[in-house]
């Protein structure tokens, strides 16, 4: 069975951030991911993890303005500084919350920016990120998100992310596969999942439509799961899908298609 994390920042909603790691934990997790730790202090979050012998697996890379509507300035050529300034941040972060790996969010295709310019612009981050992550013994995720979702959104299928790993050319550097993500964008999820799982350095769910839990939708999650079994994935699975109500109500879902 796959082992599942919980995304803080989707679950538990109902009670401030720093309180989701208990609930997590009570839930029976025992491992959490979330999108940024940057507003916390890492020593407070360190904190919760240890209080509640949780592992963190994941959590991004600073993003721009989130609350403004960017997801990402990668792929923005006037902002390399302000890119690689959040590359310092977020290995400070990693390396006090013990966190192995890091997503570096495309972002949106800048308004008057080629797709080329944008590209070029992706990959040079991408190898200036993964050279300081090297030294920190950290890995490098990149996610392709459906457009959909995020209208504009620069990196959006699984075959233009691996492209780029390999321009990019650096071994630590792997896709973030979002099985929602890819079900809206692409479909295929077993053939894709086998045919680059040696790219793939994480999972995460959600079911289509709503992005709510597995089991309310139209994709097949038990078949899924066995399927990342029988390939050997072994890393971890983060839930980042909206609850239906209460997260706890709908947990149901872990024993009834991943047993």
């Amino acid at each position: 069975m796959p082992r599942f994390a919980a995304n803080l920042t989707m679950l538990f909603q109902e009670v401030p951030f720093l309180d989701r790691f208990a609930r997590a934990a009570q839930a029976g997790f025992e491992a959490v991911e979330f999108l940024f730790p940057y507003p916390y202090s890492a020593i407070d979050i360190r904190s919760r993890l240890d209080e509640h012998r949780l592992q963190l697996v994941l959590h991004n890379l600073p993003a721009g303005d989130w609350d403004a509507g960017e997801r990402g300035i990668a792929c923005h050529p006037g902002r390399v500084d302000e890119f690689r300034a959040g590359v310092t941040q977020g290995i400070a972060y990693a390396t006090t919350l013990g966190v192995g790996q890091l997503n570096c969010l495309a972002g949106k295709l800048p308004e008057g920016v080629s797709r080329e310019e944008a590209h070029a612009t992706f990959v040079a981050n991408l190898r200036y990120a993964a050279a300081e992550f090297a030294k920190a013994r950290l890995r490098l995720l990149i996610e392709p998100i459906n457009t959909f979702d995020i209208p504009g959104f620069f990196l959006n299928r699984t075959d233009q992310a691996v492209a780029i790993l390999d321009e990019v050319g650096l071994a630590n550097v792997y896709v973030q596969y979002d099985l929602y993500h890819a079900q809206r964008t692409e479909g295929e999820l077993a053939g894709t999942l086998s045919r680059h799982l040696a790219r793939i350095g994480h999972v995460q769910l959600a079911d289509n439509p709503g992005r709510h839990e597995p089991g309310t939708g139209e994709m097949n999650y038990a078949f899924l799961f066995r399927h990342l079994d029988s390939i050997g994935y072994n890393g971890w699975v983060g839930c980042e899908y909206k609850p239906a109500g209460l997260t706890e109500d709908g947990l149901g879902w872990r024993e009834r298609l991943a047993a």
